[in-house]
């Protein structure tokens, strides 16, 4: 069974963000409380909300779109979060810490909140969305998928735009880039599948 391409793409970008881990990113190990241990813990989390509400909606719509869409995150951002808690192993880090989500992007990248009361992390569903997600099927389940992971993908997107604000770690970096890029891409897609379905996006979290 041929891969789809957006498989091969998405393998393509994490083997050569494994090469540039091994190659480049070895000298100044990330600390349990630098923004690059941070970031992979709570992205991390980010993406697993991702694919969870992904493998919801796949089995509530016949959409082939959405389908397609669904099975696209679920793919990549799994692929990813494995990449992260590569990194925090590779750094001697554990995967979990008594430290505040968030606290690495305090003060940055327009973030308040102190260390101790950092602001929530962006664009994650609450449990009652979750829950509603659940409840829905059909054309009504694809437009509330639409939504919240439109909003979910702002979120992202603003997380790692405050990464790469705080580090010059290659591996890191190009890692972020590529999440604000893939992101930034789906955003648009889900404004028109939105769109076809005469819904329209949340109001956005980004500034």
């Amino acid at each position: 069974m041929t891969r789809k391409p957006f498989q091969l793409a998405a393998f393509a970008v994490l083997a050569v963000a494994a090469v540039l881990f091994f190659v480049l990113g070895r000298s100044g190990t990330p600390t349990d409380s630098s923004p690059e241990a941070g970031f992979a813990r709570d992205m991390g989390k980010h993406h697993a909300q991702a694919a969870e509400m992904s493998f919801i909606v796949r089995d509530r719509t016949t959409s082939p779109d959405i389908r397609n869409l669904s099975e696209d995150i679920i793919v990549t951002q799994t692929a990813q979060r494995g990449m992260f808690m590569g990194w925090l192993q590779q750094w001697g880090l554990s995967q979990s810490s008594e430290r505040r989500e968030m606290a690495w992007m305090v003060g940055h990248a327009g973030h308040g909140g102190t260390q101790d009361k950092p602001e929530p992390m962006p664009g994650v569903a609450s449990d009652e969305e979750m829950a509603k997600l659940r409840s829905l099927r059909g054309a009504q389940a694809e437009v509330y998928y639409l939504q919240l992971m439109t909003r979910h993908h702002e979120g992202g997107v603003d997380m790692s735009k405050g990464l790469l604000e705080l580090t010059d770690r290659a591996e890191v970096r190009g890692m972020a880039q590529q999440i604000v890029n893939s992101q930034t891409s789906e955003i648009k897609l889900m404004g028109d599948l939105l769109a076809k379905r005469g819904a329209v996006a949340l109001p956005s979290i980004l500034q």
